[in-house]
């Protein structure tokens, strides 16, 4: 049995990992959008291309999906329009999530192909674009991606092929979200795997603590916060009511809050829900600017028994987890662009989270010199985006070839962040001996994360850690 892998590998996006099995069944876990691929060529020295996967995709068998989000998700439809016939299997909540965002990446791409086609720059010709645009896939990929999904129950244990069965363990972190445990019988003996995918953190607003995962041989985990702690403290909701009233209250201002469509936004929304409910929410005009956001939200109210005692206890009293007075839903592009002209205070939940596409960039275009705005990030903003930008204290931005100079006071809290830290990383680990654990292997995360985590789980008796290099395959 090797295991490859193929993405998230000494970064954090694009998770991708293959195993292989002796009797030629192979398996991906994860197919993920790689956010650094877009910043390299996509040709060799000799101007040959490089492809989209490093496999061929007709020779996998099944994909197991460990949640949506699109660094885990994203290249599925590439994957089918490339010869994948096999099944992806995933929860029923991951299935209707990446549903969502599977064709909510579809539409970017449809507008990224037009504006490509209307760029005098555009040369047909041209390789670098050429394979560019063979990347983007459209809504008829989508459809027919989504046509080779079946979805699993938690904690259901499901053989895939001749010897291999998977089990989706909950982890919390997003809806739907699963550690996947795989067993392999081969060679008269039984080989246990774990993929964290990504790994929840505890007392998370709407979800419910990660499960414990049985012993395995081999670990895979991810390490986003393998050398730092969640800083916010505090419950969520008196750290956002803070925000509010030094944004909104003590002066008329506006506060924009970047955050991700799917999992981010209902975790704030069920928190001003909460603050409604105490009657501690200012009265001000909050707008939740995402078609897909507000699609999301009807995917959370659909998979109620998911989520955590509070928030089933709290829908029960209440008919609902994210509705309350003063909150908007903006539908079109042209109510998005409205809100501007508003002279009252006003709180504006847009994606994306990182401030790279979406929405929330005409917003920040529109107030970033506005020194009676705030920006609060609520999650992780990756190196090259705005929001990283803003977070290292950049002076100046660039909107329609303009400098905008960077009047607004810049927040941060990661109370909402759905990764788990250091501590939760360790216990995750710790739920395996140190004596039969055979490898650990660390990935998804930046370099100085996993070296750190590394050298962590050293201290905790994990001599056995390995941290792959993209490509890098171990015999198991």
């Amino acid at each position: 049995m090797r295991l490859t892998f193929w993405g998230a590998a000494r970064q954090v996006t694009g998770s991708m990992h293959l195993l292989e099995l002796d009797n030629d069944f192979k398996v991906l876990i994860d197919c993920g959008h790689d956010l650094e691929r877009e910043r390299k060529p996509l040709t060799d020295e000799n101007g040959l291309y490089q492809g989209i996967f490093p496999f061929e995709p007709s020779q996998i068998n099944a994909v197991v999906l460990t949640h949506a989000h699109i660094d885990h998700s994203g290249f599925l439809p590439n994957l089918v329009r490339e010869g994948f016939e096999g099944v992806i299997y995933c929860t029923d909540a991951t299935y209707d999530l990446t549903n969502l965002l599977l064709h909510d990446a579809a539409s970017l791409n449809q507008r990224k192909l037009k504006k490509i086609a209307k760029s005098k720059k555009f040369n047909p010709v041209h390789k670098e674009q050429k394979y560019a645009k063979r990347e983007l896939f459209l809504a008829p990929h989508v459809h027919e991606a989504l046509g080779h999904f079946r979805t699993l129950l938690f904690r259901q244990r499901k053989k895939i092929g001749d010897g291999i069965y998977i089990t989706l363990i909950p982890t919390g972190h997003l809806l739907g979200a699963a550690n996947a445990l795989i067993e392999v019988e081969e060679n008269d003996q039984t080989k246990k795997l774990c993929f964290s995918g990504d790994l929840g953190r505890y007392n998370y607003p709407l979800l419910s603590d990660p499960e414990p995962t049985p012993e395995v041989d081999y670990l895979i985990c991810e390490s986003t916060y393998g050398n730092r702690y969640h800083q916010s403290e505090g419950s969520p909701e008196e750290i956002v009511l803070d925000v509010i009233k030094r944004a909104c209250v003590d002066k008329p201002g506006r506060l924009l809050i970047p955050a991700f469509s799917v999992g981010r936004t209902q975790a704030l929304l069920f928190t001003l829900n909460k603050l409604c409910s105490e009657g501690k929410l200012p009265p001000i005009k909050i707008y939740t600017d995402s078609p897909l956001a507000k699609a999301s939200t009807q995917v959370y109210q659909k998979h109620l028994s998911l989520l955590n005692k509070e928030a089933q206890e709290f829908h029960k009293s209440n008919q609902s987890l994210f509705d309350f007075e003063n909150l908007i839903y903006l539908e079109t592009s042209k109510q998005s662009k409205a809100i501007s002209n508003y002279n009252h205070p006003y709180m504006v939940v847009s994606s994306s989270g990182m401030i790279q596409g979406g929405r929330i960039e005409y917003h920040i275009k529109q107030n970033i010199q506005n020194s009676l705005a705030t920006v609060l990030l609520i999650g992780y903003s990756a190196e090259g985006t705005l929001g990283n930008d803003l977070l290292n204290g950049r002076k100046y931005i660039v909107a329609d070839r303009h400098e905008l100079a960077v009047n607004a006071t810049i927040e941060r809290t990661d109370i909402f962040s759905g990764h788990g830290d250091l501590n939760d990383l360790i216990k995750f680990v710790k739920w395996q001996s140190p004596e039969k654990l055979k490898k650990l292997f660390l990935v998804h995360g930046e370099s100085s994360s996993m070296d750190d985590f590394k050298e962590t789980l050293g201290k905790e008796g994990y001599s056995q850690v390995e941290i792959p290099e993209k490509g890098q395959s171990f015999e198991l």
